[in-house]
């Protein structure tokens, strides 16, 4: 399963690490994926994943089962 936000397609996004000294090295910032329950257009209970935001929108427009 890919770690990308199902509704909203958001993927996770890259940068440095920097020291003190200024150093670098690649990190990745990963996504707080999510397990939510919705009801689709056709009324089909489904489960998707996706980030905490989305949830969060989801619950405040009452669309989590």
């Amino acid at each position: 399963m890919a770690k990308r936000d199902q509704i909203t397609g958001k993927v996770a996004m890259s940068g440095n690490v920097r020291s003190h000294a200024m150093n670098h090295s690649r990190r990745k910032f990963n996504l707080n994926l999510q397990k939510a329950t919705i009801k689709d257009e056709n009324g089909v209970v489904r489960t998707i994943r996706v980030t905490a935001r989305t949830k969060k929108t989801l619950k405040k427009n009452n669309q989590l089962i």
